[in-house]
């Protein structure tokens, strides 16, 4: 199934009203296309365009801040739902790591 994935469409700090489609409890707090893509493509899933730049018309009319810019069309094997869910999944299995090797350098 080939879809297109707005950062906002997984971001926790917009309600469902700007485009938010998965639940707060698994939404990222500002994720990054970059942080999509390459959990997207670790996850198996094909990245056919990238567009770091593109703003989501849905978030014209809110706050600057709030507006994450970003567009990815994707390929996946399931559903956009549950390919969202992944992808949710793995950015903060990739944060995590991130902290945790930011934590042991500085203890050094």
């Amino acid at each position: 199934m080939k879809f297109v994935v707005w950062p906002s469409e997984i971001d926790s700090r917009l309600p469902r009203k700007y485009g938010r489609l998965v639940k707060k409890e698994v939404a990222l707090e500002a994720p990054t296309p970059e942080e999509i893509r390459d959990a997207a493509e670790i996850l198996g899933m094909k990245v056919i365009e990238f567009e770091p730049e593109k703003l989501n018309p849905r978030l014209s009319g809110i706050d600057e801040e709030l507006r994450t810019k970003g567009m990815l069309r994707i390929e996946s094997p399931y559903p956009k739902g549950k390919s969202l869910r992944m992808i949710c999944e793995k950015i903060r299995e990739l944060r995590a790591k991130k902290r945790k090797a930011h934590g042991k350098r500085k203890k050094r």
